[in-house]
């Protein structure tokens, strides 16, 4: 998710009635990620998503976020999945598998299962990028709302 800072500008975001929204949060990186979450989370109330409609789920990292998004959408029928978490690179390769296979995962995720899943998950090089890169939380929300009303 690049940033809509300039996209939306001037938008109203509000969540259609009933609206149901999931959220995967990857527990590794666990400061970063309940950043992410609170401002998430914050946004989507303030829109209008009653507390009762958002359905929270953690994982213990961002390699599980697709199978919990899977398991969330055929359990919980939400309208929208939101994936959380932080991926920061290390000195191996682990990094690119990690990200590669998360991010590819929720795009399977959402075409299978034809669920928007709204990629939150930070991909940065390190702690520094990752804290100054936390508004992501209000954007995932944003792009969430965003997607729930789309119409085609």
């Amino acid at each position: 998710m690049s940033s809509i800072k300039k996209n939306i500008a001037g938008k109203q975001f509000i969540a259609k009635k009933g609206l149901k929204v999931g959220i995967v949060q990857s527990e590794y990186n666990s400061e970063i990620g309940e950043i992410l979450l609170k401002s998430c989370r914050k946004t989507l109330l303030k829109a209008g998503v009653l507390e009762k409609n958002i359905q929270l789920t953690n994982v213990p990292g961002a390699f599980e976020i697709p199978y919990a998004c899977q398991k969330m959408i055929q359990s919980k029928k939400p309208d929208v999945v939101i994936a959380l978490g932080a991926i920061i690179k290390g000195g191996t390769p682990h990094f690119d598998y990690i990200a590669s296979t998360c991010s590819a995962g929720i795009m399977d995720v959402s075409l299978n299962t034809e669920v928007p899943i709204v990629f939150g998950v930070l991909t940065t090089n390190n702690l520094a990028q990752a804290k100054a890169r936390t508004g992501k939380g209000v954007e995932a929300a944003q792009t969430a709302l965003q997607l729930s009303n789309l119409k085609l």
